[in-house]
């Protein structure tokens, strides 16, 4: 896997942000976090983009991100929760690295996540009930993905020593 991209998937809480940051420094990468360079180019929140511009927007900015990640080589990437939603994004992203999704049981991702303002699909109305909408809508796509890690028992340091070991394990990606 000499320069292909390492790319986490999963939902929201299941750990891509600290994997990837854990990963990136071990392996002497950049480290991509795919909703603060959409922030960050956007001069706004997520929140505030899904209220003035809308999800479809949010996924616009999602996927050109995507095609230009997939272009480079060496980055680890956390991406958003919902890539997955757009297939494109997911065959994009395994032309050019290895994709592992992250996962974790309900009550995990509603301790990680439950505080964040930064959400904002699961802005107004039962927290929970949300998360469990979600994670169902989601759950054939993100099983779908080769390579797991459940996150829910693990460190961030054990998470991360798994991900490295598919990353060491997978063929040559095509570069």
């Amino acid at each position: 896997m000499k320069h292909a991209n390492l790319i986490l998937v999963g939902f929201m809480g299941a750990g891509k942000s600290a994997t990837g940051r854990r990963v990136a420094a071990r392996l002497g990468r950049r480290f991509v976090d795919m909703d603060a360079v959409i922030e960050a180019r956007a001069g706004r929140a997520i929140p505030e983009i899904f209220a003035c511009e809308g999800e479809a927007h949010f996924r616009k900015l999602e996927r050109a991100l995507v095609l230009e990640l997939a272009g480079q080589r060496d980055l680890v990437i956390a991406a958003g929760g919902g890539v997955v939603l757009n297939p494109d994004n997911l065959r994009d992203f395994e032309r050019t690295g290895l994709v592992v999704c992250l996962s974790a049981a309900l009550e995990t991702i509603l301790k990680r996540v439950g505080h964040h303002r930064n959400r904002p699909l699961l802005e107004g109305g039962d927290k929970e009930q949300r998360v469990r909408e979600l994670l169902e809508n989601r759950r054939a796509l993100y099983e779908a993905v080769a390579r797991q890690v459940e996150t829910t028992d693990l460190t961030p340091d054990e998470v991360a020593a798994r991900v490295l070991a598919l990353y060491g394990e997978a063929p040559e990606a095509p570069v």
